[in-house]
Order: structure tokens, then C-alpha cells, then sequence
């Protein structure tokens, strides 16, 4: 699990599930006192802010596609007033980037195509059952049906 606390929030990611936690007085100010909990399928993007000399930064979770702009020099305060964001400092910085790498990492992996499930693996009587069964029904030849046998034995 990985988790980053920040100025009046916390986020928590057990590689299924994204926990947003307000605590403290900042915490419950903004959003009041609770806890929200994202599965990863539902996040869309993670937008990033980092902290520079005299401001926050930020990480702000974009939902079912929906993600807004704020105009520049207000996108730290807009990010306080969201209920999918947490403001972090620069000292707490480096625990939100490895957040926001699993994060990402995980959203990239829900979008990756899905190699198709391989085909259970036949035994060699299978596939001589099978010849047999082709035989019987008149699908093969006698001569055919020996041809594919050899060819199955690796005669």
C-alpha cells in the first residue's frame, strides 16, 4: 500500500482502490470530516502540480473523463475546493510522486490490451482421439488418417 499525506487530506492506493481521507482542521475546513474511496477503473488521469518555492502543489484525480482547466495562477486554489484533490508541500512531495507513478501505472495497465487467454494445451491421445473419431465419421481417408497419425508421432 502506498500512502502520502498531505495539507488537510491523505491518499492511500492498495493497487485496486484510491482512499482520499480528510483529517485535522484544514481537512474537514474544506471538505469536511470522511473518506472517499475511488476504484482505479473509475480514474481517468492524474494531474500534477508540483510544489514550487512559494506555492503548493498539488494531485487532483480526473474522473470518468471529466477534467477542467483552472485558469493559471488559481489552479492550486481550485485544487482545494475539489473533493479529488490534496495539496501537498514540498517536504511531503516525494511520497505523492510515488503515488502518482503507481497511479499512473496502474490506469496504463486498465488500458493495456488484454492478450487473449491461450488454449489449454492437448495431449498427444487427444489429438489421436481426435484423428480416430475424424476416421470413423468418413472425414478421413484410411490413407489421410495414417498421414496425420505419422505426422502427430513425428514419424
Amino acid at each position: 500500500m502506498i500512502q502520502a499525506k498531505g495539507q488537510g487530506g491523505q491518499i492511500a492506493f492498495d493497487g485496486q482502490y484510491v482512499t482520499i481521507t480528510r483529517e485535522g482542521f484544514l481537512g474537514r475546513a474544506t471538505h469536511g470530516r470522511g473518506e472517499k474511496k475511488l476504484h482505479i477503473t473509475s480514474i481517468s488521469a492524474v494531474q500534477w502540480k508540483p510544489p514550487g518555492m512559494m506555492t503548493n502543489g498539488f494531485i487532483q484525480l480526473s474522473i470518468g473523463g471529466a477534467d477542467r482547466q483552472a485558469a493559471k495562477g488559481s489552479r492550486t486554489l481550485d485544487a482545494t475546493k475539489d473533493e479529488n484533490s490534496v495539496i501537498f508541500t514540498k517536504k511531503q512531495a516525494p511520497d505523492f510522486e510515488k503515488l502518482r507513478a503507481a497511479l499512473e501505472q496502474a490506469i496504463a495497465a486498465q488500458h493495456a490490451p488484454q492478450a487473449p487467454a491461450a488454449a489449454a494445451p492437448t495431449s498427444l491421445a487427444d489429438e489421436l482421439g481426435k484423428l480416430v473419431q475424424l476416421r470413423d465419421q468418413g472425414v478421413l481417408s484410411p490413407e489421410e488418417f495414417e498421414e496425420q497419425k505419422a505426422r502427430l508421432l513425428g514419424q
